[in-house]
């Protein structure tokens, strides 16, 4: 069924100034990872206000929910939708914002149910900011044989992105043990932990120029002992390394486990890698999904941007393992500014940004009727999805 313009517009319209209070709430009283109790109690009280089925607390976490709207027999779709925020400045990614924005679609879609068939997920996902909670969402198999999950994220600078392209992240402590001595009265009875843990970071440093230009590994020192006398029997470095696939991911893991055997064998330690995050997995792009959403934009008027080269990680990755997933970026201002700022938490607040937190939601509102209602479509974008997947496994 063809819906037009004016019939998203004036579906979003009649709960755009609910939208509006919910980004303000949200931004007034901003929540931790994990602790948005406030936050995602008001959304799932707005979703079944509007008619949705609601589980919440869902999938484990205290703070997560799930909106349900069983609309007949179609394809499965999810809105995903974030709320927390971060210490000290609060909403400085503007979850408040592209939160609301996702609200926002479920609702307009909500209105329009009478023209699609399909069912329609609204899944609150806490903590992005931290250990994501779409990790273990997609770990359950939450988004397995779903036709879409997508959401926006907000953005600076003026120009609007059709989808935001990650790298796979994957965290460890490293922990080095040796043997405390005095650092100048017996220093050849120790063995010391911050001696291997310089080398390994040595090591890996040694390795930089064969890493592909996707590669990142970047490390901190947490604990290299107490007192310069005192030769340290302990050493705890924390690590992130990046790549463009999963699969590339695992090659470098092994080279950062041989860089750790091979300090500590040398310094006579010993070592040991636990993990500190669960795994953020790359990207899987679907380019029919990101030329859809690009001419969405437009059509909106928003100006668009090409999509850049990835430049960190998000837990959508780990959704677009599991099925067709997008998360375009949302201008919310003409300014160039950073993300995680104050003046971008500001900037989040304004008159332009709601009106592109209307505009992004008919994007969305739209990608979601074009996969219910277009079988031709929704088939070209598994077909899409499968491949690139296959590619990035290969």
């Amino acid at each position: 069924m063809s819906i037009e313009k004016e019939q998203v517009l004036q579906a979003l319209e009649k709960h755009y100034h609910k939208a509006v209070a919910l980004s303000l709430d949200l931004s007034d009283h901003p929540e931790l990872p994990y602790e948005e109790y406030e936050s995602s109690r008001k959304i799932a009280e707005i979703l079944k206000e509007a008619g949705f089925q609601v589980t919440y607390p869902y999938a484990g976490y205290d703070t997560a929910f799930c909106g349900y709207l069983d609309n007949g027999q179609g394809p499965s779709a999810a809105l995903l939708v974030e709320y927390d925020a971060l210490p000290g400045i609060g909403h400085g990614c503007g979850h408040n914002l592209h939160g609301a924005l996702s609200v926002l679609s479920g609702l307009g879609l909500m209105e329009l149910k009478d023209s699609f068939k399909g069912k329609l997920y609204v899944i609150g996902t806490p903590a992005e900011e931290e250990n994501g909670a779409k990790i273990g969402m997609a770990e359950q198999g939450i988004f397995d044989g779903m036709s879409l999950a997508a959401m926006m994220h907000s953005t600076a600078g003026g120009l609007s992105v059709p989808d935001m392209d990650e790298l796979s992240l994957r965290c460890y402590v490293v922990d080095f043990h040796g043997k405390t001595a005095h650092a100048v009265g017996a220093p050849w009875e120790g063995k010391s932990a911050l001696a291997a843990g310089r080398k390994f970071l040595d090591l890996i440093d040694a390795r930089r120029e064969c890493f592909t230009p996707d590669v990142h590994v970047n490390s901190v020192i947490l604990d290299g002992g107490k007192a310069p006398n005192i030769i340290p029997d302990f050493c705890q470095i924390r690590m992130e390394f990046r790549t463009d696939s999963m699969k590339k991911l695992e090659v470098m893991d092994e080279a950062i486990r041989k860089c750790a055997n091979a300090a500590a064998m040398a310094l006579d330690c010993t070592v040991t890698l636990t993990p500190g995050l669960s795994d953020f997995f790359d990207m899987v792009r679907t380019v029919p999904l990101e030329n859809t959403v690009a001419q969405l934009l437009e059509k909106y008027g928003e100006k668009v941007g090409p999509i850049e080269a990835p430049s960190g990680s998000s837990d959508v990755g780990n959704v677009s393992y599991r099925c067709p997933a997008i998360q375009p970026l949302i201008a919310v201002t003409e300014e160039t500014m950073a993300l995680h700022t104050t003046e971008f938490r500001n900037a989040c607040r304004t008159e332009a940004a709601h009106q592109a937190m209307l505009s992004g939601a008919a994007v969305l509102t739209e990608l979601f009727l074009k996969i219910y209602n277009e079988p031709e479509f929704c088939e070209k974008v598994k077909e899409s999805w499968e491949a690139a997947l296959s590619r990035k496994k290969g």
